[in-house]
């Protein structure tokens, strides 16, 4: 199992990690985003789409086609999922 694949599941699982381990030990995220502001916000609201938007500028070039735009809605809902889940339970428990 290479390195890639490796980070893969780790972001798949813990997407904060990931971004985490791309940042310190890569150039992953270098030239993807203009500010730093964004990769932030990202990491603390929207992981998964963060992670998938830099995936889009590394692997198609910053291209949205048909798959791309696919996965980027499948990641948001996975962040806003991740997001609304953990209100719920807690909102029950209480």
């Amino acid at each position: 199992m290479g390195c890639g694949c490796l980070v893969f599941l780790i972001g798949l699982a813990f997407p904060r990690a990931a971004m985490v381990i791309l940042f310190f030990f890569t150039r992953w995220f270098h030239g993807v985003f203009d500010t730093v502001l964004i990769p932030i916000l990202g990491f603390i609201f929207l992981p998964y789409t963060t992670l998938w938007y830099s995936v889009v500028v590394h692997k198609w070039g910053g291209t949205w086609s048909f798959w791309p735009v696919t996965f980027l809605i499948l990641a948001i809902l996975l962040d806003l999922g991740v997001v609304g889940g953990a209100g719920k339970r807690r909102k029950w428990r209480s």
